[in-house]
């Protein structure tokens, strides 16, 4: 598609403005490390949760929603459980608090907090760095995956060329090129230059969310989609089976839409939801990866900030996402054309999203989106990019190499870690042939890994070092080998048949045949930071000092208001849907529900924030 000049005009104007403001803003960012990574624990809330909301608002993962929303119909909402999208409301109900408690830069240093000083603290502290460093190294060859098959569909140039005798494809120079750019003012600007574009990349985004939304009304009747979509594809219930079956669509592409839905694993729709439903609670609790999510519950000024910094990503993100995910999905299904989708031969269903917008969006208002999509890339990618050298500076580098080295010296050694991470990611991703594969693998496997360790250091005293560091390895080298053992197993699978055994099993292992830690730390971390769980014998220790400690016994209150904020949370992201669609009836019915589920939350979680 050739876009016009006034498109383009509105895309290059976007991505100048950013860079200028992430440059405008970097001095504030070179005053130390506390300032770099964290924005010196001085930005309010909300502007947090923006920029967090805006950072989960990335391309990639749009075009695959848009993708399953396009074969699944309303019942994709349930697939985004696999993350856990859950992991936001566990956030706010309790643990942020108990993260941001702890006062620290990074998820790696938060264990000096539980584990202290022992062999196996410095044990666990480098499995926990080692782990942060895939992570983000995963979601940058996540991200060159989705905005170089993204660009290739809209901007008019042909790239392709040869470096060294090496071929890379147009696709593949694109997303060099708008990585670049990105990387530039993230290096340079840190938290500050991140956080405040990405306020600015979330305003942008959400009014081209409005606009689809309102673009996909007109384009598309109820009867028009009606006559398109198999039954069930508008109802979110479901039998043991998914019971979709596209054989009645007009096109002859409903052979591979079946066969779509049988290799991506979701057939048997039970069975998936218990698993993801197992796997989301475990990983929830867990807490999230050492990435930009854990960042910024760590930037946030108070304890009480980072759980409202989690609410307000929830509260803000998931309706103008899922306006833009319906109406392009729609949009696409009723104007279908397979040739737009193909890729190499085979029908690419990630290319749903492109379709939809090259087709059948206005000049200008095309400039726009595309823009905001844009946008929602480099959030995304910056995030990331912000997150991971703070590990390799912080937590090697400083703790290990030179613990004396200057506020100067770290920043600039900041710069470097940045670029290497990014040249590994883009390394990573040009072996990268699939979104689904890579986000499947990064959601079940890699943060299915990380769940078992971590759940168990919230909620068990004994729980050491030790049994840390051997339950991370474990999960982390399942989550690696798997794919290359078992290369036909579906990820899903693999987490509870082999991953959290095998982390479960180095775990419990690595903890019972080493002594428990100092109890001294564990007097401190309970203390601190409060939390609920099997602490009884060190709870004894801290009474006998300290008669007048007070124990955490919110945990019935807790579950019941994370059980309610998931609730609160799903009726947030199908009310869009049912709105796009025009099913008022059931839309109706999920903003009461919203509105009982916030009344639920405003008095029984909110009112009870402490103000540590």
């Amino acid at each position: 598609m050739k876009l016009s000049p006034l498109d383009i005009s509105i895309i290059f104007g976007y991505i100048v403005l950013t860079v200028i403001l992430g440059f405008w803003i970097s001095k504030r960012a070179s005053k130390n490390l506390d300032s770099y990574f964290l924005g010196g624990k001085s930005l309010p809330w909300y502007m947090l949760g923006l920029s967090n909301a805006s950072g989960m608002f990335d391309i990639t993962g749009t075009m695959w929603m848009v993708a399953i929303m396009f074969i699944y119909g309303i019942k994709s909402a349930f697939i985004p459980w696999l993350w856990p999208v859950w992991n936001q409301v566990i956030l706010m109900i309790f643990l942020a608090v108990w993260m941001r408690r702890s006062n620290v830069l990074t998820g790696a240093e938060w264990l000096k907090t539980r584990f202290g000083e022992s062999r196996g603290a410095k044990m666990s502290h480098i499995s926990v760095v080692v782990f942060a460093l895939v992570a983000v190294i995963g979601f940058i060859a996540y991200a060159f995956e989705g905005i170089g098959k993204f660009s290739v569909m809209f901007l008019p140039w042909d790239l392709t060329t040869t470096v060294l005798g090496i071929y890379i494809s147009s696709e593949r120079m694109y997303a060099l090129l708008i990585m670049g750019i990105t990387t530039l003012y993230v290096v340079k600007g840190g938290m500050y230059s991140v956080v405040l574009t990405e306020v600015l990349q979330f305003i942008v985004m959400t009014i081209s969310c409005i606009i689809i939304g309102i673009i996909a009304i007109k384009l598309v009747s109820p009867e028009q989609l009606d006559a398109v979509v198999p039954e069930g594809w508008k109802s979110l219930s479901f039998g043991w089976k998914l019971d979709i079956d596209w054989s009645t669509f007009p096109q002859d592409i409903n052979r591979i839409l079946n066969e779509k839905i049988h290799t991506d694993g979701y057939e048997l729709f039970s069975i998936f939801l218990m698993i993801v439903i197992f796997r989301g609670i475990l990983v929830s609790i867990a807490g999230p990866v050492p990435g930009y999510d854990m960042q910024r519950v760590l930037a946030t000024r108070t304890p009480k900030e980072s759980a409202l910094m989690s609410w307000f990503v929830s509260a803000v993100l998931f309706i103008p996402r899922y306006l833009m995910i319906a109406g392009l999905a729609i949009i696409a299904l009723v104007y279908f054309n397979p040739d737009s989708l193909v890729s190499e031969g085979s029908l690419d269903f990630e290319k749903v999203l492109p379709f939809a917008l090259s087709n059948f969006i206005p000049a200008g208002v095309l400039g726009i989106i595309l823009a905001g999509l844009i946008a929602a890339f480099m959030s995304t990618f910056a995030a990331n990019v912000n997150a991971g050298p703070a590990y390799i500076v912080n937590d090697i580098y400083k703790r290990f190499i030179r613990p004396d080295a200057s506020s100067k010296t770290l920043v600039r050694l900041s710069y470097l870690s940045s670029v290497l991470m990014v040249v590994i990611g883009i390394t990573v991703g040009f072996f990268v042939s699939s979104i689904n594969s890579l986000l499947q693998w990064i959601t079940a496997a890699l943060f299915g890994g990380y769940a078992a360790a971590n759940f168990l250091k919230w909620i068990w005293w004994r729980f050491n070092g030790h049994g840390y560091f051997w339950g991370m390895v474990a999960g982390l080298a399942a989550s690696l080998a798997l794919p290359k053992l078992f290369p036909d197993l579906s990820v899903i699978l693999a987490f509870p048949l082999f991953i959290l055994p095998l982390s479960t099993a180095g775990s419990l292992l690595g903890c019972l045949l080493t002594p428990p830690d100092d109890m001294k730390v564990l007097k401190s971390f309970y203390t601190s930071i409060r939390p609920w769980g099997f602490w009884e014998p060190v709870y004894r220790e801290v009474i006998r000092e300290n008669p007048d400690f007070i124990k955490n016994k919110a945990f019935k209150r807790d579950m019941f208001n994370s059980l309610v904020g998931i609730v609160w949370q799903m009726m947030l992201i199908i009310s869009p849907i049912y709105l796009i669609i025009r099913e008022y009836k059931e839309m109706i019915y999920s903003l009461i529900v919203l509105a009982v589920t916030s009344v639920i939350l405003k008095f029984n979680w909110y009112n009870k924030l402490e103000n540590d």
